[in-house]
C-alpha cells in the first residue's frame, strides 16, 4: 500500500492580492513613482535593504512610513549624527534600582521598518552596529546576542551633496544594501495633485 503524501500548495491568489494591495497603498502615498515602488517591493520581497540617495523633501520618510503601515508592521526612525553611539541603535543594559539587576532596553533597530536618516552622518563605529543588524538580523550587547525581527527592513538615506562632516560608506558597506535608488522630483501633474490634497486636508481640518 502506497503512502499518500499531501503537500500544502501556496495560496498564490491571496499572495497576489496582498501584493496588489501593498502596491496600491504605496503608490497612493508616493504619487507618480510607480517604477520606484516596484523596485522597493522587489527589494522587500528579496529580504534586502534599501539605500536612498536623494535631496530632502522628496518622500523618503513618507515611503518608509507608508511601507510600515501597509505591511502592518512597526516603524522606527533613527536620525544619524556624528555623536550617535552604537547603543543608541542596538539598545543597552540598564540597572534596575529595585531588583538590582540589569535589564535590556531595546533600541530602534528592534522593528519591522527602520528609517536610518542620513546614515553617512554617523561615525563608522555607529554604522558598524547597524550593519551587523542588517546582515545577521541580530545585535550583540555585552557579549549577549539578541535576535531581531526576521522582517527587519532598513531604509537608509544619504544626501548626494554636502559631504562635509560626513563619513562616506565604503564599497564593503554599500554591499549590505540590495538596492541603491533615487526617488527624484515628481512631474508637474502629480505635484499639483499633491498640492490639492494638502489644501483639501487643511480645509477639512479647519471645519
Amino acid at each position: 500500500m502506497e503512502a499518500v503524501i499531501e503537500r500544502a500548495t501556496p495560496n498564490r491568489d491571496a499572495d497576489l492580492a496582498s501584493l496588489t494591495r501593498l502596491r496600491e497603498e504605496l503608490n497612493t502615498a508616493l504619487r507618480g513613482k510607480a517604477d520606484v515602488i516596484e523596485l522597493v517591493l522587489a527589494c522587500l520581497l528579496a529580504k534586502g535593504h534599501l539605500l536612498l540617495e536623494d535631496l530632502p523633501g522628496l518622500g523618503k520618510t513618507t515611503l518608509a512610513k507608508a511601507l510600515a503601515h501597509a505591511v502592518g508592521g512597526c516603524y522606527s526612525r533613527l536620525q544619524c549624527t556624528p555623536d550617535l553611539m552604537p547603543s543608541d541603535i542596538t539598545g543597552f543594559n540598564l540597572l534596575n534600582q529595585k531588583t538590582r539587576e540589569f535589564e535590556f532596553s531595546q533600541g530602534p533597530v528592534f522593528t519591522d521598518v527602520l528609517l536610518a536618516d542620513e546614515i553617512n552622518r554617523a561615525t563608522p563605529r555607529a554604522q558598524s552596529a547597524l550593519f551587523e543588524a542588517m546582515s545577521e538580523r541580530q545585535v550583540t550587547i555585552d557579549r549577549v546576542r539578541h535576535t531581531l525581527p526576521p522582517t527587519l527592513f532598513v531604509i537608509a538615506t544619504q544626501p548626494p551633496v554636502e559631504s562635509h562632516g560626513a563619513y562616506p560608506l565604503p564599497e564593503a558597506q554599500l554591499d549590505r544594501f540590495a538596492m541603491r535608488l533615487s526617488i527624484g522630483y515628481p512631474d508637474a501633474e502629480n505635484e499639483l495633485a499633491m498640492l490639492r490634497d494638502d489644501a483639501t486636508g487643511a480645509a477639512a481640518a479647519r471645519q
